[in-house]
């Protein structure tokens, strides 16, 4: 099943090739083209770690879980 950082690391390669290429084939530069397109890039992996970042199971505040990590012992491990 593919979740959305499997999606994330798709589109990473998918948007710099195809807006390279489309700013190519409209006259741009190939140096420009490539600068242009990996900020997209740049903002999917932003988009990714800061705004919706993972998150560790452990640190969720359901209050299913909540209420179920506080009866159990914390391993010192």
């Amino acid at each position: 099943m593919t979740g959305y950082y499997d999606i994330v690391l798709g589109l990473i390669p998918v948007s710099l090739i195809t807006i390279s290429a489309a700013f190519v084939v409209a006259g741009f530069t190939l140096t420009f083209a490539v600068a242009a397109a990996s900020t997209v890039g740049v903002a999917l992996v932003g988009h990714a770690l800061f705004v919706n970042g993972p998150v560790d199971a452990s640190t969720r505040t359901d209050t299913s879980t909540a209420n179920a990590s506080r009866d159990t012992p914390v391993s010192a491990d």
